[in-house]
């Protein structure tokens, strides 16, 4: 994992500058482990970032503590969209790694609020082709991630 500047942070990442004060955001929620702050391209109004503090590319680079603070800020966002723009839901999405599309190498998850007919889609409409797997399979499956 790599490390360094403020509280573990990277001076060339732009999630520890905002998080540093160096780069200014809409944030709506701050502790001492995550900061919550606006997309500046969002999908929706409302759609928030959720970032750990510390600097870490991956979500299996987190300390189990930063885990932990990470989804506590999720709820903190969700019930806030909820309270302060009626979202009656919302979408939660991590791109975890280049493969999966991530373009700030931060561990951030998307918050996007979500309400009924708003146009938005679930996860399981993205366009990617599935594998079709028997239920043994997907046990066998199961079977090497328990184990590593």
């Amino acid at each position: 994992m790599r490390r360094g500047g403020h509280a573990g942070g990277m001076a060339d990442c732009i999630f520890c500058r905002i998080v540093a004060g160096q780069i200014p955001a809409a944030k709506i929620h701050e502790d001492a482990e995550t900061l919550v702050f606006l997309d500046i391209h969002p999908l929706a109004e409302g759609h928030a970032l959720v970032i750990p503090k510390r600097h870490a590319v991956r979500v299996q680079d987190l300390p189990d503590a930063a885990a932990a603070a990470l989804a506590r800020a999720i709820a903190v966002a969700t019930r806030k969209q909820a309270a302060a723009l009626g979202a009656e839901g919302a979408t939660l999405a991590v791109n975890d790694g280049p493969a999966a599309g991530q373009e700030v190498p931060h561990v951030h998850v998307h918050v996007v609020p979500r309400r009924k007919g708003d146009g938005g889609a679930p996860i399981h409409a993205l366009p990617w082709p599935r594998p079709a797997q028997s239920i043994d399979q997907v046990k066998a499956v199961a079977e090497r991630l328990s184990k590593a």
